[in-house]
């Protein structure tokens, strides 16, 4: 097991977008997994093209704008180190998470075919998804700016992005629910009208 993790370390460090693009695919799709087996119960009812469709966005989509992010906020340079934590938590959460909650469930429209899906389902599941993130990873990237040396800064996240995925599959298939719905009433009140 420490050869395994020497050899990430060493790939962190070499080949920082292939690691972590590839970290990135696999706990997503390993989130949705926990998501439909753990949480919602499906047995052998597995959406593998759900599962699928949040890999390919943790590999394709999250991770190369995640770690292009963290190399950004790595080269941010302050004179004071209290700051500096404060300034990258805050431009982590400030600037770019609440972007970045609209993108993941946009995307998940759009990846499963339902573009029109887009705008409801950003509705639906916005603010709570960006409150939670805010309870979870303010936290996380507190420690992970003050203790976490920055190229192992991705990983860290990733780790608690795990269960972060669980709750984001489950969100983004409570919101699809929500915005068939409303799509459903508003056919409904267009035919009665």
């Amino acid at each position: 097991m420490a050869s395994l993790l020497r050899a990430y370390n060493a790939m962190l460090m070499r080949r920082p977008m292939l690691a972590q693009c590839g970290t990135a695919a696999v706990l997503f799709g390993a989130g949705d997994i926990i998501a439909q087996q753990a949480v919602e119960g499906k047995g052998k009812e597995h959406d593998f093209a759900r599962t699928a469709r949040l890999t390919f966005y943790g590999g394709a989509m999250f991770g190369p704008a995640m770690t292009k992010w963290y190399q950004l906020l790595n080269r941010i340079q302050f004179k004071n180190p209290t700051r500096g934590i404060i300034y990258r938590v805050w431009l982590d959460q400030a600037v770019l998470t609440p972007g970045a909650v609209i993108v993941f469930f946009g995307s998940m429209a759009v990846l499963e075919g339902k573009p029109q899906e887009a705008v409801p389902r950003i509705g639906a599941g916005y603010v709570p998804t960006l409150l939670r993130n805010w309870a979870v990873f303010v936290p996380t990237q507190i420690i992970n700016f003050w203790l976490v040396p920055p190229h192992l800064r991705f990983v860290v996240v990733s780790v608690v992005s795990l269960f972060w995925n669980t709750y984001l599959s489950v969100a983004n298939s409570k919101a699809t629910k929500e915005a068939a719905a409303f799509a459903e009433m508003r056919k409904s009140e267009k035919t009665t009208a």
